[in-house]
């Protein structure tokens, strides 16, 4: 068992030495006003990432430390509470850490605008609850936002690279993405295929899981404390979290079975694995977001409860002549805000839904009827 372990430990150093060297050679070439933009959900991968990142930075002169470098996290506003704590916890010792280094590294966060919000597009337009034939919520609260923010980045800089904890051996389809890239371009950057002027880099690839636990597990992170947050957060969750996410393309990563926290409003899941492990690992509270989920997944297809226009007024069929029902109706979103203020009351804590996001659902419910009565 020793000699196991000391093999693992000798793996594990040599590899994490490859890695931070890698990542060193990368970051001092190229045109160094190319920021780097490091796609950071706070779970293992990112974090990872972030971590060879830092220790890389740390490694050289400060002189030498002219790059930028950005960390960007996405926020729905309807995130897993738990992963969402963990993540601001993260990024404030992120923040500190860059601070005290005098380190030329951002920690920002992207929202949706609050015309795109879930509850906005739900609740206020009635868009039916996604699923995995209309998954439109990954574009507009993660995909937009984010974008956004690398083509501002491009668009002062010239160009910007993603930095990404993309691994091969996550997934078959994963592995071919990345197989196929390589092909393609023998640089580690790869252009990204819907962001110009954006630029992929990968630089735990060839990681494998165990790998990345062995690393969180023997590296403490540049920025103190310690990875047990991190590992208690997967152990409660029973693992797997919704990956960074910036083309459509990559999109299936999102709300599937093998990414188990994200988003607690996710009807693209069948049931919910994250929350009900936080749950049944004696976290209470959650119950009321849980069963919130399912009725509003229940409710989807009730022909009771969706317009037979869709929003332009216009009546669709598929190509078998079947009907396909428009939005909530205005009974309906009605019904789902009252039923999230009990859910949000029944919880207690931080608000599921803002004052100014309510305050706009009642004004397009307001449009819709006033366009109906005419």
């Amino acid at each position: 068992m020793n000699a196991a372990n000391d093999l693992m430990q000798d793996h594990i150093h040599s590899l994490w030495s490859e890695i931070i060297e890698s990542i060193k050679q990368e970051y001092l070439s190229e045109d160094q006003s190319y920021p780097w933009i490091l796609g950071f959900s706070g779970g293992k991968d990112s974090t990872v990432v972030a971590h060879a990142v830092f220790d890389a930075l740390l490694s050289l002169a400060p002189s030498r430390r002219t790059r930028e470098v950005h960390v960007v996290s996405n926020d729905t506003l309807v995130e897993s509470p738990l992963v969402a704590a963990h993540l601001h916890r993260t990024q404030a010792a992120l923040r500190n850490a860059a601070k005290s280094w005098c380190l030329p590294v951002t920690i920002a966060t992207t929202r949706p605008p609050i015309e795109k919000t879930f509850w906005t597009l739900l609740i206020g337009k009635g868009y039916p609850s996604p699923n995995q034939t209309m998954r439109w919520c990954t574009d507009r609260l993660k995909i937009q936002p984010t974008s956004q923010y690398i083509l501002d980045r491009v668009c002062a800089k010239g160009a910007a690279i993603i930095v990404l904890g993309v691994r091969r051996d996550e997934s078959e389809t994963r592995r071919i993405n990345v197989n196929r890239r390589k092909n393609l371009h023998q640089s580690n950057l790869s252009p990204h295929s819907e962001l110009p002027g954006a630029f992929v880099y990968r630089p735990i690839v060839e990681m494998t899981t165990d790998d990345v636990w062995d690393a969180i597990a023997t590296f403490p992170p540049p920025w103190g404390g310690s990875h047990t947050g991190l590992i208690q957060l997967y152990r409660d969750a029973e693992g797997g979290e919704c990956p960074v996410v910036l083309s459509k393309a990559e999109a299936p990563g999102c709300g599937t079975a093998s990414s188990r926290f994200g988003c607690w409003t996710c009807t693209v899941v069948e049931k919910d694995r994250s929350l009900q492990g936080f749950v049944d690992s004696g976290n209470r509270e959650y119950k009321p977001l849980i069963d919130f989920r399912d009725w509003l997944k229940e409710i989807r297809n009730n022909p009771n409860y969706r317009s037979v226009e869709r929003r332009n007024g216009k009546i669709q069929f598929d190509a078998l002549g079947k009907h396909i029902p428009g939005p909530f109706t205005i009974q309906a979103r009605r019904m789902i805000l009252e039923k999230l203020l009990e859910t949000q009351e029944a919880y207690g804590g931080d608000p599921l839904i803002s004052n100014d996001e309510i305050d706009l659902i009642k004004a397009i419910w307001a449009q819709d009827l006033s366009k109906k009565s005419q």
